[in-house]
C-alpha cells in the first residue's frame, strides 16, 4: 500500500495542474504543480513548446502562485535547472505583457514568464501614460499649431490635454458616447449618435451637423469635404457654406454599404470606405459616385490607410491586404499579410530616420510594427486592452489609445549608428 501511494504521489508531483493552466484552480495546497514542466524532446531535437501560448503563469485565485513541493520545483540539487530554462524559453517565444505587472502587483519580478515592459524593440520608448478616460478611446487629435491634445471616449467625454505639462486642462461632458474624433485646420469634429459636433478652437463656436443615423464610427476630410460614416451604412458629405447659421452644408449622402461604415481614408483623389458588410468601396471625390467595390476580405473591414500609391486594408479576418492599381484603373491585392489575431486598426508613420513604419493593432492587446515595404517586424507595443487607434504627434511623438481608456505617449529615438571597423 505504501509503495502504491508513493508511486501515485511521485506521478502527481511531476504533473502540471490542468485547472491552474486554465486559471481556475482554487486548491491551497494543490497536489499538482502550478508551473509548466519541460516537455520531452521530440525526434527532431526540439521540445513541444505548444504550452507557451495562451497559458497563465499566475493563479486566478491569488496573486502568488501555489507551486508543488520545493524538491519538485528546484530539483534534487536545489537549483532551478530546467524550470529556469523553460521560463526563459517561454518569455522569448511568447511576447505578452504581464497583466499583474500592469496593475503593479506581480510578485515574480525577473522570474515572471511574461514581459514587464510596455514595448519590445529598439528606436522608441514610452514618455508618459494619461489614464483619465474610463472607457474606449475613439479619437485623438492634435490641431496644427495648437499646444492642446484632444481625446474622445465612449465614456461620453472629450478631454483637452496641455502638451507642455501632460495634465488634463479641461473635460467636456457630452452626455453621449463619443464614437470618433478628428481635427482639420481650426476645427475639431466629434462623432456622436445621429450627429457630428463641429468646434472652432479659435472662435470657440460650436455647430451640430445633423443627418447621420446611428453612431458616427468614422470621419475624414478630403477635397475640402468632411465625410462621416454612419451606423446605417451611409456616408454623409459636408462642404463649406456661406450661411450665417452654419459654416457647413450637407452636399451628398453616399449609399451602397449594407452595414455600418467603420473606416474611411482619402488618397489618389478617391475616398475609400470599409464596412461591417466586409466590403471596401471606392468613391470619386469629384462626382461622389462609387466607382468599384472590393470584396476580398471575409470579415469586418476595420481600417484603411493610403501609403504611397497603395491602399492598405485590415480586417477581423486576421489579414492586412496591400492593393495596387492595375490596367483599366481597377485595384487588385498584390500582397496579403496574416496576423495571429484579428486586426483592430492600422496606422503609418516614419520613424526617426524617415523609414516608413506600419502599425498593426491586433486583438491580443498589442501593436505590431513593420517596416515597409518588406513587412519585417520592427517591434511591438503593449497595452491594457486592444489599442483602438494610433495618432501622430508633434516632433518625434506619437500616441496610442486603448479600450481601457489609457492614452499612451511615445517617442521615436535615433538608433546609434555602429561605427565601421
Amino acid at each position: 500500500m505504501d509503495t502504491k501511494f508513493a508511486r501515485r504521489t511521485e506521478r502527481i508531483g511531476s504533473t502540471t495542474c490542468s485547472y491552474w493552466r486554465a486559471g481556475r484552480c482554487n486548491r491551497n495546497p494543490c497536489r499538482f504543480l502550478h508551473i509548466e514542466t519541460p516537455s520531452p524532446p521530440a525526434a527532431c531535437g526540439y521540445g513541444n513548446t505548444a504550452y507557451s501560448y495562451g497559458k497563465k503563469p499566475h493563479s486566478s485565485s491569488e496573486n502568488t502562485p501555489k507551486y508543488g513541493s520545493k524538491k519538485a520545483l528546484l530539483g534534487d540539487n536545489g537549483d532551478r535547472g530546467d524550470t529556469t530554462r523553460v521560463a526563459k524559453a517561454f518569455k522569448k517565444s511568447s511576447p505578452r505583457i504581464c497583466k499583474y505587472w500592469i496593475n503593479n502587483n506581480c510578485v515574480h519580478g525577473e522570474q515572471c514568464l511574461y514581459l514587464h515592459s510596455w514595448f519590445r524593440g529598439d528606436g522608441f520608448s514610452t514618455v508618459t501614460k494619461l489614464h483619465e478616460h474610463k472607457k474606449v478611446i475613439t479619437g485623438i487629435a492634435l490641431p496644427v499649431g495648437s499646444d492642446k491634445l484632444y481625446s474622445g471616449s465612449t465614456d461620453g467625454t472629450v478631454r483637452i490635454w496641455d502638451c507642455h505639462t501632460g495634465q488634463c486642462a479641461k473635460v467636456i461632458n457630452l452626455g453621449a458616447e463619443v464614437t470618433s474624433l478628428i481635427s482639420e485646420g481650426l476645427w475639431i469634429f466629434v462623432g456622436l449618435q445621429n450627429a457630428v459636433k463641429a468646434w472652432n478652437i479659435q472662435t470657440m463656436s460650436e455647430f451640430t451637423l445633423d443627418g447621420p443615423k446611428g453612431r458616427v464610427r468614422a470621419m475624414t476630410v478630403g477635397n475640402n469635404t468632411l465625410f462621416a460614416g454612419a451606423e446605417d451604412g451611409v456616408i454623409f458629405a459636408w462642404r463649406g457654406s456661406s450661411k450665417a447659421d452654419s459654416p457647413f452644408e450637407l452636399v451628398a449622402s453616399l449609399t451602397g454599404h449594407t452595414k455600418a461604415v467603420v473606416c474611411l481614408a482619402v488618397g489618389c483623389k478617391m475616398l475609400y470606405s470599409g464596412s461591417m458588410d466586409q466590403s471596401i468601396k471606392v468613391w470619386d471625390m469629384d462626382t461622389l459616385q462609387c466607382t468599384m467595390t472590393l470584396n476580398d476580405h471575409t470579415d469586418v473591414v476595420t481600417s484603411l490607410i493610403c501609403w504611397d500609391q497603395y491602399l492598405l486594408s485590415s480586417s477581423s479576418d486576421r489579414t492586412i491586404k496591400v492593393w495596387a492599381c492595375i490596367e483599366a484603373g481597377s485595384l487588385e491585392v498584390i500582397y496579403t499579410h496574416t496576423e495571429e489575431n484579428g486586426v483592430v486598426s492600422l496606422f503609418g508613420m516614419p520613424d526617426a530616420e524617415g523609414k516608413p513604419i506600419l502599425f498593426s493593432s491586433c486583438r491580443d492587446n498589442s501593436v505590431h510594427m513593420y517596416e515597409l515595404p518588406s513587412f519585417s517586424e520592427r517591434g511591438r507595443l503593449f497595452a491594457k486592452k486592444d489599442v483602438a487607434l494610433i495618432e501622430l504627434g508633434p516632433g518625434d511623438l506619437f500616441f496610442t489609445g486603448d479600450e481601457s481608456g489609457l492614452l499612451m505617449v511615445w517617442k521615436w529615438l535615433e538608433v546609434p549608428k555602429v561605427a565601421s571597423s
